[in-house]
Order: structure tokens, then C-alpha cells, then sequence
């Protein structure tokens, strides 16, 4: 499924926003399984063929609206600091916006229709991904990033936690968890002070004082990471 449409009249901006809209609020009422073409047509206030001509399923719908949602409530921040882009993107990130049951009813499509899945992966997932990998660009620039970090092992850790939470729902989402990954990786990254060299002794032993791409476990998943 993808939002390709076939030839016809142009789309109507208002009738556009109207069914993205309604199939919004038909989420939030009464959750992703009960969604229908039939029921985002008739909330919007147009016929269930316009909906088609434009959109192939409810999947593709809901996915043309978060990617609307999401670029405008979580946009990457430019505070000049890595901690201050960090803590603004990850609150925002984390704020769930009553997003809970849109993104797990869409990874669930995303498991069983392999196409819908590269639709969500490229469209919505990628950009979140880039979205954050900006952030740690600027920082590496900047030099508040060391070059041996290991930057898409640090976004994987942000939406790791993002979609374990999410799908399991045994804990919390929300702006305090935002803050607390930004201090966790604020620390993963830092360097070693002056003089220390790259690892410090604790009482259990030498313990690495950041993430670095020449670990075992970096190296062996980078060969398959995105590079969008």
C-alpha cells in the first residue's frame, strides 16, 4: 500500500486536510482497528471515493497525517548547544501527543503488509531518524560529539526506548523521560578528561567512558544501518 494515486482531478487542499483530520480524530476516539474509509469519509464530510482516489487504505491515510504531525510538533532545534538541541527534541519526541494507538496500529500494519512497511520505514521512521542525526552532526561539528562516537548507535537508543515503550507499555512515556535520556546520552558521549586517556578505572574494573564506532557491537550492525 502507498499513497500513489492514479490519474484524476486534482487534490482539493481543504478536502485533503478534512480527511486527515477526521481520521485523527477517529483514532483518538476509538482507536486504529476500528478505523474505516468509510467512517474517515463520513467524518470529513466527503464521499468514500474521494478518499480512494487519493489513498489506497486507512494505512496510508494515517501515515500521510502523522508525517504532517510530526513535522510540526517535533521539529530539530537549533539552541547552539548539544544539550539544548537534545532536550528540546527528546521532550518533544517523548510528549506522545496521544500518539500511542496511531503508531502501534501502524507498526502492526508495517509487520504484516510489506509494502506499507517501506512506505512507514522511508517516509515517517527514516525522517525521524534524520531529524536526530542532524542534532548529532551539529554537535560533532561543533566538537561536542568525539569523532570516534558512534552516532547511529545513539539514535538507535533513543528510538529503541521510544518503540519498547511504546509497544510493551510497561512504563511511561512523557517529557521527564525526554530529559533523562538527553542526561544519559549527554554522558555516553563525553569525553575522557585531559590526561585520563579513553577509560576509567571503577571498582569492578576499566569501564569505557563513551560509545565508540570501533566497538564489537557497533561495527557489526553498521554495515546494515540506513543511511537516509
Amino acid at each position: 500500500m502507498t499513497d500513489q494515486r492514479g490519474p484524476g482531478r486534482p487534490r482539493s487542499e481543504a478536502a485533503r486536510q478534512a480527511i486527515l483530520n477526521a481520521a485523527m480524530l477517529d483514532l483518538d476516539e476509538h482507536g486504529y482497528a476500528a478505523l474505516t474509509m468509510q467512517g474517515i469519509a463520513a467524518r470529513a464530510g466527503v464521499g468514500k471515493q474521494t478518499v480512494y482516489r487519493w489513498w489506497s487504505s486507512k494505512a496510508d491515510v494515517v501515515l500521510e497525517a502523522l508525517i504532517e504531525r510530526a513535522e510540526q510538533v517535533v521539529v530539530a532545534p537549533d539552541a547552539g548547544t548539544l544539550e539544548g538541541d537534545l532536550d528540546a527534541f527528546l521532550t518533544a519526541t517523548f510528549r506522545e501527543h496521544g500518539l500511542r494507538r496511531v503508531l502501534t496500529g501502524l507498526m502492526a500494519q508495517a509487520l504484516l503488509d510489506p509494502e506499507f512497511a517501506k512506505a512507514f520505514r522511508d517516509r515517517f521512521l527514516f525522517s525521524r531518524r534524520a531529524a536526530l542525526r542532524q542534532i548529532l552532526d551539529r554537535a560533532a561539528a561543533r566538537g561536542e560529539i568525539p569523532a570516534d562516537v558512534d552516532r547511529e548507535l545513539l539514535i538507535d537508543m533513543v528510538y529503541g526506548l521510544l518503540w519498547y515503550r511504546l509497544m510493551l507499555d510497561h512504563a511511561p512515556l512523557g517529557e521527564p523521560v525526554g530529559r533523562q535520556l538527553t542526561g544519559l546520552l549527554l554522558r555516553a558521549v563525553s569525553a575522557p578528561p585531559p590526561g585520563t586517556g579513553a577509560a576509567s578505572t571503577s571498582p569492578s574494573g576499566p569501564t569505557s567512558s563513551r560509545l565508540s564506532s570501533s566497538s564489537p557491537t557497533s561495527t557489526s550492525s553498521t554495515s546494515s544501518r540506513p543511511t537516509s
